[in-house]
């Protein structure tokens, strides 16, 4: 699907992929390998994407987006290494996850690796309010992510609690990617603002969006199970829907899921029924489609461009897809 929007941009994707593979050179042979591993894994690259597309349409005159968008890659890779581990996950993206090939302790530390490198970029890139910008973004991350397992196995947490997760968890990446590409290409205030909503209602609603594949989509194509985060935990949009507007054996069925692993075990396959039969699904995806009308507005601000043609395809492609 995102290789679509890679025509206005393909040199530029090219030298983000090989300073990705440069960048993960290392002395200690293991974290050069796992690296590798993952960046081979492949994945849709909507991040960095986002940092060449926003510098692109703003005009950049030099190539400090190629390494800006290799930091963006670097952090999200190095949350989902820490991710897999606290979620104990073993398969991502159709292979065994870093801590089920090798161990949770080899995937956190070479995670710390590519945190550190993506800093080291951003220290060569030069700019201190980007600098700034990312070490914001990366500590409310590591709050999503202890928030997301506070809320673990709590069927209690609403609707405005979990969107709060999701903003700090996944949308702070995709607004700081578009917004800092805007910046180092010296966009006026006005546009600069316009892409920080555009990235924040785009990773809304690429979130959201995973919500519903996690019951509605094909696994072989994500790379992992229907009901992956049920089995973790999760209290996902979808849950809290059918919780707060179910039948209450239904609810109920769903509240004693989240809460207890092995009765989730046990019962997924009727939580999946039951969140097919229900508007929840159809609550998600009309939540996300609102969040993708707004990061089109956003788009207004924006001058015309190739550029900015691909970010609107972006924008409607990241809600009409299968994985």
């Amino acid at each position: 699907m995102f290789p679509k929007l890679l025509a206005a941009i393909e040199d530029d994707f090219a030298a983000v992929n090989r300073t990705i593979v440069e960048q993960l050179h290392s002395r200690v042979g293991l974290v050069e390998s796992i690296g590798h591993y993952i960046v081979d894994a492949g994945g849709k690259r909507m991040r960095p994407i986002l940092v060449l597309l926003a510098a692109r349409s703003c005009g950049i005159r030099d190539q400090r987006h190629i390494e800006l968008a290799a930091v963006i890659e670097f952090i999200h890779t190095a949350t989902l290494l820490h991710d897999d581990v606290v979620d104990m996950s073993t398969l991502r993206r159709g292979r065994p996850t870093v801590n089920a090939e090798w161990n949770s302790e080899t995937s956190v530390l070479v995670g710390d690796f590519i945190y550190s490198r993506a800093f080291q970029l951003l220290v060569a890139i030069g700019d201190m309010s980007i600098m700034e910008i990312m070490a914001n973004t990366t500590n409310r991350i590591a709050e999503g992510e202890v928030q997301q397992l506070v809320n673990k196995n709590n069927p209690n947490i609403d609707e405005a609690g979990y969107l709060r997760v999701i903003h700090d968890k996944t949308a702070i990446l995709f607004q700081s990617a578009a917004q800092c590409g805007a910046r180092l290409a010296g966009a006026p205030a006005a546009t600069e603002q316009a892409f920080k909503a555009l990235g924040l209602h785009l990773g809304v609603a690429f979130q959201l969006i995973d919500d519903v594949l996690d019951y509605a989509g094909d696994s072989s194509a994500m790379g992992k199970n229907i009901g992956d985060d049920l089995l973790e935990g999760k209290p996902t949009l979808p849950l809290i829907h059918v919780m707060r507007n179910g039948a209450g054996g239904e609810a109920e069925l769903i509240r004693s899921c989240i809460a207890d692993v092995e009765y989730c075990k046990a019962h997924l396959h009727r939580v999946i029924e039951v969140v097919r039969a229900s508007d929840a699904l159809e609550y998600t995806s009309n939540l996300a489609r609102e969040e993708a009308g707004k990061a089109l507005a956003a788009l207004a601000e924006i001058p015309p461009s190739i550029h900015r043609d691909s970010l609107e395809s972006m924008i409607r492609l990241s809600i009409d897809r299968s994985a």
